[in-house]
């Protein structure tokens, strides 16, 4: 997993703030790797980045730690991207830094899958991140500014793949690999609605927007995309790779106890009824990630 939000929320779930702290610290031991200590050269034009290993959560997983710093790379990316497009080194070295980073990290553990996290924004950081990847899954809320927003993502990518192509075509050496630009449209997660026990699966407010969602990321994103050959179409045609309903004080009482929701018990602060809805909280998750992961494996 790699912590790309600047806001550092997977980071802060998944590490205690000693680690957060040594990943953060460059005079720490090998030196801190959070995402930001490893692109830092390049963002203070000082040399290449960084070769270090991730912090292993358990045998299977690793993470990759986010830093409150990465949002100050931004502005460097944003200056760069019009030279970068003409195929200056120098700025497709701070274009491709984020993707060279995670590339070489995931290849120290021999990761299989690399999750992004990423912040709620459509601006360069994200523009060099989501370059590199190989699929985007959107969360949104059944409401009126996530409809909104699937406009602005449809024509973000398509923009983007415009410009990246420019990037590659100006660029010929192997010596340095750049993102392709390319990254297929895998589909969406309903989010933080109300759970109700109907067909739409939520309650008739969530629903005056809930309704609009499937055809709104279809219009805006999916036609979009489609002739860029940047869509992973689903076998059922329904791009709703599930629903994560408001969890309410579940989530804190996870974040203490750096755990997922379903894994949560009484030793973990759980009383009464939040026990029994943290272990049915499994039944949400289990499709959406057998889901992504079939869809993972037929788009590879």
């Amino acid at each position: 997993m790699v912590d790309c939000d600047s806001q550092c929320n997977l980071t802060a779930y998944a590490l205690d703030d000693r680690s957060i702290e040594r990943a953060w610290t460059e005079g720490a031991r090998n030196g801190g790797n959070s995402i930001y200590r490893l692109i830092e050269p390049v963002a203070r034009t000082t040399g290449d980045v960084r070769d270090r290993a991730p912090v292993k959560l358990n045998d299977a997983l690793f993470l990759l730690p986010g830093d409150l710093l990465l949002s100050d790379f931004e502005d460097r990316l944003g200056d760069t991207w019009n030279s970068a497009k003409g195929g200056s080194e120098a700025s497709l070295r701070a274009q491709s830094a984020i993707f060279r980073a995670i590339k070489n990290t995931a290849e120290k553990v021999n990761a299989n899958i690399i999750l992004i996290d990423l912040g709620p924004n459509l601006g360069a950081l994200n523009r060099a991140v989501l370059g590199g990847t190989d699929q985007v899954i959107v969360p949104i809320s059944p409401d009126l500014f996530s409809i909104r927003g699937t406009e602005n993502l449809g024509s973000k990518l398509e923009t983007w793949r415009r410009e990246w192509d420019q990037c590659n075509n100006a660029w010929s050496s192997d010596d340095l690999p750049i993102p392709q630009g390319r990254p297929k449209f895998l589909g969406y997660v309903v989010q933080q609605h109300n759970i109700r026990n109907n067909a739409a699966g939520m309650t008739q407010g969530w629903q005056i927007f809930g309704n609009r969602v499937e055809r709104s990321v279809r219009e805006n994103i999916v036609d979009r995309l489609l002739s860029l050959d940047q869509v992973t179409i689903p076998r059922d045609g329904n791009y709703n790779l599930g629903m994560i309903p408001n969890l309410h004080s579940l989530i804190p009482y996870a974040m203490r106890a750096r755990k997922p929701v379903y894994k949560c018990i009484s030793a973990d602060g759980l009383r009464g009824a939040h026990i029994s809805s943290a272990a049915e909280s499994g039944a949400v998750f289990d499709p959406v990630v057998s889901l992504i992961n079939e869809m993972t494996v037929v788009a590879a």
